[in-house]
């Protein structure tokens, strides 16, 4: 397990682990259902899928996979109609404004690598108006291997100018926590994530799991006075 002081620079999965974004994935995902004479998922079940993207929440609602005839149409409806509300309901998780001004204070960067496609994580995180702002963006877009494979975290390291064995890698899934092991980072498992029922982040292998989004800004609070 990697040792870890005072980090040279903090990086966070986004939806899920930095930004609580389940609400619109579940409003989109309901209002095609509507559209179609659907009842209502339950809510839970749709934030539990969350981080499997849209081809999870497509599977989901229309029992519907990749290779399916229908399966394109339905993920370009759900990625329209997100992109249309991008940003309306989704908050950074309590605590995590006041944590990244706090790193900022001891000049130690932040940035944001995450699975999430540049057309949508770019206006997200305008929108979430983070100060400062995050010093990387780093989405599959950028990168040829998107995670578990390190690549997307050692490019956001090189962007923050940081050596990544002093960085700090935080994310809700376990190839959030592939990844960062790979990439040589301390890793913290975020459990308060979108995690399904069936998930236990104590098998993921990360050096620290923390239950809140408060927890975790305790902790690297901790670490950076």
């Amino acid at each position: 397990m990697p040792t870890l002081s005072k980090p040279a620079a903090v990086l966070f999965d986004l939806d899920g682990t930095l930004v609580d974004t389940a609400s619109e994935f579940v409003a989109v995902l309901q209002t095609m259902r509507h559209a179609r004479k659907l009842v209502d998922l339950s809510d839970d079940s749709i934030r539990s899928v969350v981080s499997n993207g849209a081809a999870g929440m497509i599977e989901l609602g229309f029992n519907c996979t990749q290779g399916m005839p229908e399966f394109e149409t339905l993920r370009d409806e759900f990625l329209n109609n997100y992109e249309d509300q991008l940003g309306s309901s989704a908050q950074p998780y309590e605590g995590l404004r006041q944590l990244l001004a706090d790193l900022s204070h001891s000049a130690i960067p932040w940035g944001v690598v995450t699975n999430k496609m540049r057309r949508f994580a770019e206006p997200l995180m305008a929108a979430m108006v983070f100060d400062p702002p995050a010093g990387a963006l780093v989405t599959p877009c950028e990168v040829t291997e998107p995670k578990p494979h390190p690549e997307a975290i050692l490019r956001c390291c090189a962007l923050l100018q940081c050596q990544s064995e002093h960085a700090i890698y935080v994310g809700d899934h376990k190839r959030d926590i592939e990844a960062g092991k790979r990439a040589g980072c301390y890793t913290i498992a975020a459990a308060y994530g979108y995690l399904s029922t069936e998930e236990d982040p104590a098998v993921w292998g990360a050096d620290h799991i923390v239950s809140s989004s408060h927890e975790l800004a305790t902790f690297i609070r901790q670490l950076i006075q």
